[in-house]
């Protein structure tokens, strides 16, 4: 159906900002609800935000709140999640997800490490 690749991780200081892409293939990113998810070394995975194709309305974790933006470019088929004032928690592998009913698809994820 369609295909998730993420990019844009790396290593970041605390307090520095990182832009993740999620880039699709196959069909287009308008039909799906698009999420964030991360995985930190132990923990379980965490929703970070989402954005809906209907009217846009995006939601984030309380953790990421004021700081991360979920937002599409459609004429470019991606999706982003701009990540700002990075604290060492946030260090995780991020994987974006496409969502309709009976369906979705994942991408194989891009690692964000936070540290001095």
């Amino acid at each position: 159906q369609v295909q998730l690749v993420e990019s844009g991780g790396g290593l970041v200081q605390p307090g520095g900002s990182l832009r993740l892409s999620c880039t699709g293939s196959g069909n287009t990113l308008s039909l799906y609800i698009m999420s964030w998810y991360r995985r930190a070394p132990g923990k379980e995975r965490e929703l970070v935000a989402s954005t809906t194709n209907t009217d846009g309305s995006t939601n984030y974790a309380d953790s990421v709140k004021g700081r991360f933006t979920i937002s599409r470019d459609n004429a470019k088929n991606t999706v982003y999640l701009q990540m700002n004032s990075l604290k060492p928690e946030d260090t995780a592998v991020y994987y974006c997800q496409a969502m309709r009913p009976y369906y979705q698809s994942w991408g194989q994820g891009t690692q964000v490490t936070v540290s001095s």
